[in-house]
């Protein structure tokens, strides 16, 4: 059994600008403010340990919404800065999955709640959650640099003080967590290097007759075929528009024959929850099926195509997948929302580390135990916050590796971590290699050794 209390938090923005721009769902991005926190807690024996964690503020994938880019990013910032200093005041002790229940059930409603009182514009709990999990984040690295363990070594009975049934309940399935510990759900990669999901963006150049001079010449490639030769990819992610039927229908034949062309064997649609019928997907499956049999048999799965906030649009989704396996992205917030998307119909959970590691791992449990599958899916995650993704990739289990993008769309930010951590930041025979952070206290991160210039504290 073990603790740690919170004594001190500090927290870094890091701007970070794309090489070409992203598109998802309606709005693209060019650029992207990463938060970074340091957390210094204590352990029972007084010892002291800062750990760390970061994520991505995406605004257009947390907060998709008419206000501007910059209005909804300093909002983002500000509720960032408030939680680093209601965090830093929390004295509780605990291990850090009692520490991240507490924030998440205690600590966020309040401070979300006060925070869209006080503006006109009141933010979504998704962003909320997402500004949350790199504090979530830090407190599991604290953990594991104090026992001087990996992470994924403290979830179990030596270390945590109660087992899932504290906060994971037995439902009408008599599905039973008493005596279960995250470890007894985890199913490490048999080797260190995991498959490799590549991101096909709505704005990605797929053949050189779209070419128009203006693409970066830094040396990465440009063009889909060029990424899959150099990479050696194996999997890829399609990103559609969930609104236009015909160009998503060309989108995904037209990156089926590149794929099929260059030995790509895995194909994956992402409508980033812009359909509110499911005959607009079941559609395009079918259509696939008959005339491109080939393509179809590709498709891993199918995500997220309906709208996030589940509770509110509660789609029955059997006819999707009864087709493909559907797995739940954005409206997966927590193992509830996972129970309830799997009764309309969803067999899938695409877990993130930016909706905290605390509740990745709640959802990840509560998914496997009711024969769910498991994908990990990107937040086009640099620097520090690639590392932690990356390892839940390769402890869940998953139906098939993880999907990395950092290196499409910022490869030179990450730099001074891919000098410490090459396997991680670079796309190898279709695989990322995990090899220099498994065996490693806490996340692994060896934060002295990477040569990275931080901006002031906030």
């Amino acid at each position: 059994m073990g603790a740690i209390r919170i004594k001190s938090v500090r927290l870094y923005f890091l701007p970070v600008e794309t090489r070409v721009p992203l598109k998802f769902g309606p709005e693209t991005l060019t650029h992207v403010t990463c938060a970074r926190t340091a957390v210094t807690c204590e352990d029972e024996n007084g010892r002291a340990a800062t750990g760390f964690g970061e994520t991505p503020l995406s605004v257009q994938w947390v907060w998709p919404a008419a206000l501007s880019y910059s209005e909804r990013e300093d909002a983002l910032k500000e509720f960032t800065r408030l939680l680093a200093g209601a965090i830093e005041k929390v004295s509780l002790a605990g291990h850090p999955f009692e520490l991240g229940i507490h924030l998440q059930k205690e600590v966020l409603p309040e401070l979300l709640k006060n925070f869209n009182t006080a503006h006109p514009h009141p933010m979504p709990y998704l962003a909320a959650l997402v500004c949350l999990s790199l504090f979530d984040i830090a407190l599991h690295d604290a953990y594991g640099v104090a026992k001087g363990l990996p992470v994924y070594k403290t979830y179990n009975a030596e270390h945590m003080n109660a087992d899932l049934s504290a906060y994971l309940s037995t439902d009408a399935a008599n599905v039973s967590f008493a005596g279960k510990y995250p470890e007894d759900y985890l199913r490490p990669a048999a080797s260190p290097q995991i498959p490799a999901w590549h991101l096909v963006g709505g704005k990605d150049l797929l053949t050189a007759d779209e070419l128009t001079g203006a693409e970066p010449d830094d040396g990465y490639p440009v063009l889909l075929g060029d990424w899959i030769d150099s990479d050696g990819l194996k999997c890829l992610k399609v990103k559609l528009t969930g609104t236009d039927p015909e160009w998503d229908y060309r989108r995904l034949t037209t990156v089926g024959e590149i794929s099929i062309r260059h030995g790509v064997e895995w194909l994956t649609s992402d409508f980033n929850c812009q359909v509110y019928d499911p005959a607009y997907v079941n559609d395009i499956l079918d259509r696939l099926m008959i005339e491109h049999p080939r393509l179809y048999g590709m498709i891993l799965y199918v995500e997220q195509p309906f709208p996030y906030e589940l509770e509110e649009h509660r789609i029955d989704v059997h006819s999707v997948s009864a087709r493909k396996p559907l797995f739940m992205d954005e409206s997966a917030h927590d193992w509830q929302l996972v129970r309830l998307g799997r009764s309309l119909g969803w067999t899938g959970v695409a877990l993130k580390t930016c909706k905290t590691q605390t509740g990745a791992l709640l959802s990840l449990c509560w998914a496997k135990a009711h024969g769910m599958t498991l994908m990990v899916q990107d937040l086009t995650n640099p620097m520090l916050a690639q590392i932690p993704h990356a390892q839940l990739g390769f402890y869940a289990g998953t139906i098939m590796g993880v999907e990395t993008n950092s290196m499409q769309f910022y490869p030179e930010v990450s730099r001074p971590e891919a000098a410490v951590h090459p396997g991680i930041f670079k796309r190898n025979n279709g695989c990322i290699d995990l090899s220099t952070v498994l065996d490693q206290p806490g996340f692994g991160y060896r934060v002295d050794e990477i040569k990275r210039d931080l901006p002031e504290a906030e």
